[in-house]
């Protein structure tokens, strides 16, 4: 996600490119607790113990609640930093259009020093808490609040928009690895990569303690509905994200995934306890990267089964960090794209003709593990631009390439992004200079189309009576579903979005059953000013997002799209031991069944799942499994114009000689060539019966034990948290030098532990979540 001017350097944002209140109930009954299961999503986690009040937020089929006119999310990013007080276009919560969004992400709070999420100290100077903004219409603070600021107008608004639910978002481009102190300097410390990793690459489980102690703290004073995180990146990938960050990130590359899943799933068990105490349901999502390049370095994103909706920052897709010119955010791809042409992509039979840099191709990723409901598509209002483009078809596809990077940009070859008046949301380089990258809100984009040099320019630091040179001619590909401005005299090459892209978009989200859109951000949007003869701020896209939505029908809430069986095993799988970054190729890990039941799983039980089609249908086991595709939602050569189906279903068996007795695991080498988000819709089968597995977290399934008996103890084969009542520490303590077999329990740390497995000398609690200690409860 981009971040403030004077924060961040844009030029990098894709990582290299390949690169109102909720409505609130009173505190559950036992009863009324009974029910809220009806209300979950289809794949959200469950914390252990907690009866999270589902039912404030969703409804008996699990799709969010929004009003009437929403059944598909508009959720807009709304900026700390366009306050007006630098002599620049304000953009506050009086202008956002309230009764077209359904969530409002606020950008953005950071990680301070202390692992703690901050936004700075408070005083009349800060943006979020203290500044005030005197005579202007709509900007009066709501006296009933003790804090001013941004967070009074959200509130403020909020009381007269009940259904509009509010984020705080952390991080961004700028401060994932560091943050901005009061004074406004970066400090190079806190952040995502120290609080939640080790120096050594081991999770720091303090550090994300700290943190979401603070985040359920801050959400409950400030009113806001859940928290947003938007880390970039915690990939395996070297030299990904902010360059500023690299001192910190490539230290810990090998740990950031493994550390990425225990803040998720710390964050969504301490906001379930605190939903549980206060009778309604806090929200928790996150800003993820469309970017192959990214998510091959992020394995399976094993973090979606704890979020109640992803947000794909499906765009910066292409832009100056190289020289190949193309859409910013091109819903689909069209077999002509210069930069994976160049990687030999189309080429490659592997591949399988798969173009990945489009938000259909990032969608379809991540509807591999959830249902298209809890998933939102990115839009940007802003655009990505070049000069200097020689060749390519109006500039589309053809290369502006410079060797001149900006500083701290951390590459040696970049490509000549567009300045000056075609660069109005500039950002500067670490040494203060305008750093090339074609960034201009779309109103600034639609009066270039217009040949109108608005009036607000000399705000920009443009003198008086500055005149445009040539023309810029506004092209469309229906295939991409992407405009752009070309100006042939000065060849520069914008990449926009209009209402005629943004329709197209909604019709897809609406086909698709996606959950809706996210937009970075709001500030960008146009509206025409007859009375000035320019475009200025305005909701024009968002307002042709919410008419297209309003008469939607509902989003997908299943994840499956076959019948599954209703009856679940406790058995667990697992994709883990990834090579590291570039290494990772072909995507190679270990796929690992372990068996809970009290059954013994004979040789030939079969197993079956479904992997999305953003990985073509040629995954392989190499361990005799007799992996094969038994069937492929979509089975074209390419994937131009999108993907024509959601899944590939798997089929793999354990040898006729091998057996997984009670409490072992069995590990497959398997491979696969695109990435793919988490498999799901799993299937076991063996004695003529068929069963569903309890780890897949699927809504309407029963734990049963093979054949029908009473349920294992641990439903989901995932660590419980620790009950907060504590109990009496019946079991034997725990020594290092006793040998332990699967179901063994002992007494440590003032919690009971079990054994997943056999075990010798591992102390409970220093293997996390997929170790052999289960966490049973304080006591």
């Amino acid at each position: 996600m981009l971040s403030p001017t004077r924060a961040r350097t844009t030029l990098l944002a894709a990582g290299a490119g390949i690169a109102a209140l909720l409505v609130g109930s009173l505190a559950a009954t036992p009863s009324q607790a009974a029910d809220q299961e009806s209300c979950r999503p289809d794949g959200l986690y469950e914390t252990p113990g907690v009866a999270v009040p589902y039912c404030s937020v969703y409804d008996s089929e699990g799709r969010e609640k929004m009003g009437a006119d929403h059944p598909r999310r508009v959720i807009g990013y709304f900026t700390n930093w366009r306050t007006g007080k630098d002599g620049k276009p304000a953009y506050l919560a009086s202008d956002i259009p309230w009764d077209k969004v359904t969530h409002l992400n606020y950008a953005f709070a950071h990680v301070d020093g202390a692992h703690k999420i901050s936004v700075g100290g408070d005083g009349p100077a800060n943006a979020s808490t203290g500044m005030t903004w005197p005579g202007v219409a709509g900007a009066e603070m709501d006296p009933g609040l003790p804090y001013k600021g941004h967070f009074n107008l959200l509130n403020k608004f909020k009381k007269q928009h009940p259904n509009v639910k509010t984020m705080v978002s952390v991080g961004g481009w700028a401060e994932t690895g560091g943050y901005f102190d009061d004074s406004g300097k970066r400090i190079d410390s806190g952040g995502f990569y120290s609080m939640a990793t080790n120096a050594d690459g081991s999770v720091n489980q303090s550090g994300i303690n700290t943190f979401a102690d603070s985040t359920v703290d801050f959400i409950k004073k400030y009113g806001f509905n859940g928290v947003d995180i938007d880390y970039e990146y915690p990939t395996t990938m070297k030299d990904a994200g902010n360059p500023l960050d690299w001192t910190l990130s490539n230290a810990r590359r090998a740990g950031l995934v493994k550390s990425y899943a225990a803040l998720m799933k710390t964050l969504r068990e301490k906001l379930d306890r605190a939903s549980a105490s206060d009778g309604k349901h806090y929200l928790l999502s996150v800003a993820a990267p469309s970017s192959g390049y990214l998510l091959r370095g992020m394995e399976t994103f094993q973090v979606q089964k704890y979020l109640d909706y992803v947000n794909i920052m499906s765009y910066d897709l292409h832009g100056a960090w190289n020289e190949y010119v193309g859409p910013n955010a091109a819903l689909f791809d069209d077999g002509k794209d210069a930069e994976l042409a160049q990687a030999s992509v189309y080429s490659t039979s592997q591949y399988g003709g798969t173009g990945y840099l489009n938000t259909d191709w990032a969608y379809h990723y991540f509807r591999g593990s959830m249902p298209s409901g809890r998933i939102n598509i990115g839009l940007p209002y802003y655009t990505r631009g070049f000069k200097n483009v020689q060749g390519g078809t109006n500039g589309l596809w053809g290369r502006a390439a410079t060797t001149d990077c900006p500083a701290g940009a951390g590459l040696t070859t970049c490509g000549d992004g567009a300045v000056g008046i075609d660069n109005l949301w500039h950002d500067q380089d670490t040494n203060g200079k305008e750093a090339p990258a074609g960034s201009n809100p779309m109103w600034h984009a639609k009066n270039l189309e217009k040949g109108v040099v608005g009036d607000y320019v000399t705000d920009y630091g443009f003198p008086a009576g500055t005149k445009l040179t040539g023309t810029y001619v506004r092209n469309y590909d229906s295939t991409l579903v992407a405009p752009w401005l070309w100006n042939a005299e000065k060849k520069v090459f914008l990449s926009t979005e209009d209402e005629q892209s943004v329709k197209a978009k909604a019709a897809y989200v609406a086909d698709k059953g996606i959950g809706g859109t996210m937009i970075w951000e709001l500030a960008g949007d146009y509206g025409w000013n007859a009375a000035k003869g320019q475009y200025e701020p305005g909701s024009t896209l968002t307002s042709a997002m919410y008419d297209a939505f309003k008469s939607a029908a509902p989003y997908g809430a299943e994840r499956s799209t076959i019948d599954l069986p209703t009856r679940a095993l406790n058995i667990d799988v697992s994709f883990d031991q990834f090579p590291l970054g570039d290494s990772n190729y072909p995507i190679s890990p270990k796929l690992k069944i372990t068996n809970h039941t009290s059954a013994t799983l004979p040789g030939g039980t079969e197993f079956q799942f479904d992997y999305a089609t953003s990985a073509p249908a040629n995954a392989k086991d190499q361990s005799g499994f007799g992996t094969t595709i038994v069937r492929s939602d979509h089975t074209a050569a390419n994937n131009i114009g999108g993907l024509k189906g959601d899944y590939n279903r798997v089929s793999l068996k354990l040898p006729a000689w091998q057996t997984l007795a009670p409490g072992a695991s069995v590990q497959v080498d398997f491979v696969y060539y695109l990435p793919t988000s988490t498999p799901s819709n799993w299937t076991v089968t063996f004695g003529g019966q068929s069963y569903a597995l309890a780890a897949d977290l699927a809504r309407g399934t029963t734990l049963v034990e093979p054949g029908g008996s009473t349920p294992s103890p641990d439903p989901t084969g995932t660590t419980p948290s620790p009950d907060p009542t504590g109990g009496a520490c019946a079991a034997a303590a725990w020594s290092a030098t006793a040998e332990y077999g699967a179901g063994a329990t002992v007494s440590h740390g003032s919690h009971q532990w079990k054994a997943k497995w056999w075990t010798k000398g591992e102390t409970p609690g220093s293997t996390g979540e997929w170790g052999v200690w289960q966490d049973l409860g304080a006591c």
